[in-house]
């Protein structure tokens, strides 16, 4: 559904019965870690599908096996799909399956031990950006920081069209995400309650990153 904000970006949770589903199976701890990345990469397909829906097409003649048809395909914008190291690494597929002509950019970040500020350490973006609808990935929008600097990135790249792939999100962190970027559309599979003390998505699904790529 979508959920009405004061700001301009939308902001959609993707309401379906398989992504209730597989969420589920995505929370609970005995889920090993090969099948965290497959529920992953499924639930990332399952939100593509929603947030492309409003891709502009445009009418194109085909020769089908029995005779000329119309048909459609997407015309305007094209797309770059650009992951948030490392746990956005994990949705990339999900993606690509539904787009598979997109280029990939990539930014890694890491929180200052000192300052709890994200920091940028790496950032590869395609050097058309000002004419690409950009998929940003990230599996949990927590405080919202992380996704805030990287957005800031991607805009410096040219990029105008933003819309932040998610898995789960707190209300603190869209909040913050609207607040520091209203043009940016939010689509998630769930939002969950709370922040707790440690900055974690409650009930969430612990840190994506680590279940991820087996490093709990």
């Amino acid at each position: 559904m979508t959920v009405p904000t004061t700001t301009t970006g939308r902001l959609v949770e993707v309401d379906h019965p398989l992504v209730r589903h597989k969420l589920t199976l995505l929370r609970k701890v005995e889920t090993d870690t090969a099948q965290f990345r497959s529920l992953v990469e499924e639930l990332a397909n399952l939100i593509t599908y929603e947030a492309t829906k409003d891709l502009e097409t445009e009418p194109i003649e085909i020769q089908t096996p029995v005779e000329t048809t119309m048909g459609q395909a997407v015309s305007g914008k094209k797309v770059a799909v650009v992951p948030i190291l490392r746990a956005g690494l994990g949705m990339v597929d999900g993606v690509l399956r539904m787009v598979p002509v997109a280029k990939i950019g990539h930014i890694g970040l890491y929180r200052d031990e000192e300052t709890l500020e994200p920091v940028t350490y790496y950032e590869k973006f395609p050097d058309d950006m000002a004419h690409r609808d950009v998929l940003l990935l990230d599996p949990m929008l927590a405080t919202g920081g992380s996704v805030t600097v990287a957005v800031d990135a991607v805009k410096r790249a040219g990029a105008t069209s933003i819309r932040l792939l998610a898995i789960l999100a707190a209300p603190e962190g869209i909040a913050r995400l609207h607040a520091d970027h209203p043009d940016v559309d939010i689509y998630v599979a769930g939002i969950d309650e709370k922040l707790n003390e440690k900055g974690y998505i409650v009930p969430g699904l612990g840190d994506a990153g680590d279940r991820l790529f087996g490093t709990q």
